[in-house]
């Protein structure tokens, strides 16, 4: 079934290559990372799949609404030029036959996924393994990612050809059909709750600052769908994002790289209240920029 489900993924991976309008392509994107998200369930990793699905929502939305303030839809389309598209299809029907007929009798290694599931508790805490992966054993590449976002953030904030650090109130407010604005201010209220649900359990269950801070970005964007308010300060955003950069970097160097962390680790409070503010400091983060990116992309006047 899940040799089945990967070579679905494949085919739907093809749509999005083909596809010559841009509305389409961002549907069939947010299809192709639905299917990625249940392929992630299936295979164990039930962190990675609400990550994928929950920033997978913001994206399409984010591409929808930009595409509808930014581009004309009514121009025509341009002719497809098939003979480029031959050497992306080979491909594809390549890996479609190498998943069904190779990959089910190949043996995979489990060494270094016993090797975590037996000694995480004890090293990093919590009973979430996934987090202890991304806050304890590969925290630079959480550290990295941080920074990466923190990155395109401020390009995208300096090199924007937008100059008032407000939103302005002349700033087209997009169009929503009667019942879609009545679903978002029911479902608008809860977002908060359960990003802070998926950050403060996130050590316990699945979720975490990725997850959480994208539900918490989401309130913003419905907020402002809704109700066309646009009232936050930028710059001052931009600053918060950066200091809580500055707040995960110090706290991964006291506690895990400088090796404060493995004279206590066999403190399960201290483990847990490092986990949680690290969660924390993440979801912080992760929703300061989606929110700022939203609203440079869309909501201002470029």
């Amino acid at each position: 079934m899940a040799y089945i489900l990967v070579a679905f993924w494949i085919l739907c991976a093809l749509p999005i290559l083909f596809e010559q309008r841009i509305r389409r392509m961002a549907i069939y994107l947010g299809i192709f990372s639905l299917i990625t998200s249940i392929i992630f369930l299936v295979f164990g990793a039930p962190d990675v799949a609400l990550a994928e699905a929950a920033i997978s929502i913001f994206s399409t939305i984010f591409f929808i609404t930009c595409f509808e303030k930014h581009y004309n839809f009514a121009e025509g389309l341009k002719k497809i030029n098939w003979k480029k598209l031959i050497i992306p299809a080979m491909f594809s029907i390549g890996l479609i036959v190498m998943v069904l007929r190779i990959a089910p009798h190949a043996e995979a290694s489990t060494y270094v996924m016993e090797q975590y599931l037996s000694y995480f508790q004890q090293d990093v805490g919590g009973d979430n393994p996934v987090t202890a992966i991304y806050l304890g054993y590969r925290l630079y590449d959480t550290v990295f990612e941080a920074l990466m976002l923190m990155v395109s953030v401020v390009a995208i904030s300096h090199l924007s050809w937008h100059k008032e650090a407000e939103v302005s109130e002349e700033s087209r407010h997009i169009q929503l059909s009667r019942h879609a604005r009545n679903v978002i201010r029911i479902v608008c209220p809860l977002l908060p709750l359960f990003g802070i649900y998926l950050i403060a359990n996130g050590h316990q269950s699945p979720g975490g600052g990725f997850q959480g801070g994208v539900a918490l970005a989401a309130f913003f964007v419905c907020r402002y769908m809704t109700y066309g308010i646009h009232d936050l300060p930028i710059k001052r955003l931009l600053i918060g994002e950066k200091l809580v950069l500055a707040s995960i970097i110090i706290l991964s160097i006291f506690v895990v790289f400088i090796g404060f962390h493995s004279q206590l680790q066999y403190v399960p409070m201290v483990q847990t209240i490092y986990l949680i503010t690290m969660n924390a400091l993440i979801g912080i983060k992760v929703a300061l920029g989606f929110v700022m990116l939203f609203y440079r992309f869309i909501v201002e006047r470029m």
